[in-house]
């Protein structure tokens, strides 16, 4: 009997991101060259799943697998919900063309609060101050694949210090909506449970943060 997907991802990644951080790791602990060849092969058997059953470019997937090094663990992204008047800040990615909350990747020597609001202010603008933590959220469950690594999702709550929002180099068009107006989104960004949290977050300051 074929076993059951897991959330929105396909087997096939769960088992090619396992294979992959397995390797990783292997290639960081390994003792000797016989055993490196071992998880080096691994890595490929990794690779040719990801590229063959995602119809992706190998070369891709190889750059994403292989980047990392040391004891393999989820990468990790934040997102910024800003409010004015009641509405929502949104920006619209150039890639998909759907429309998120403001965020990316986090970077090393950043503490999630300051990667978040230059985030913000790159992608719209707006001129934020982290003000709390919403959620932290494990993409696997948002949005199907969002990509090849497995993800993690910070997600704040900021404090509108001012500015006018305008597109940037990774978004085409910035603006504020309302709970009711929320344009389509862009799903590998922004979830429906996402802006369903930060406007209960919003109306109820004393909500704990949610976490998966």
């Amino acid at each position: 009997m074929e076993e059951p997907q897991k959330n929105n991802i396909p087997r096939w990644l769960e088992w090619a991101r396992e294979i992959q951080a397995l390797a990783q790791t292997g290639l960081h602990y390994a003792p000797d060259d016989y055993h490196r060849d071992r998880y080096r092969r691994l890595m490929d058997i990794a690779v040719e799943i990801t590229s063959e059953s995602g119809g992706l470019p190998r070369e891709r997937v190889e750059r994403a697998f292989t980047a990392a090094r040391g004891y393999a663990t989820p990468k990790v992204s934040v997102r910024g919900a800003v409010f004015r008047g009641g509405k929502i800040l949104l920006v619209r990615d150039r890639i998909d063309g759907g429309w998120c909350m403001p965020g990316g990747w986090a970077d090393v020597g950043d503490s999630p609060s300051d990667m978040v609001e230059r985030e913000v202010l790159e992608e719209s603008g707006l001129r934020v101050r982290a003000a709390r933590l919403v959620g932290v959220y494990d993409a696997n469950n948002e949005s199907g694949i969002r990509d090849v690594m497995h993800l993690y999702d910070l997600l704040f709550l900021c404090d509108d210090l001012g500015g006018e929002p305008h597109s940037s180099n990774e978004t085409s068009d910035a603006g504020f909506f309302g709970e009711e107006e929320i344009p389509p989104l862009s799903g590998t960004r922004t979830s429906p449970r996402y802006l369903r949290a930060v406007f209960a977050c919003r109306e109820n300051p004393d909500l704990a943060a949610e976490f998966d």
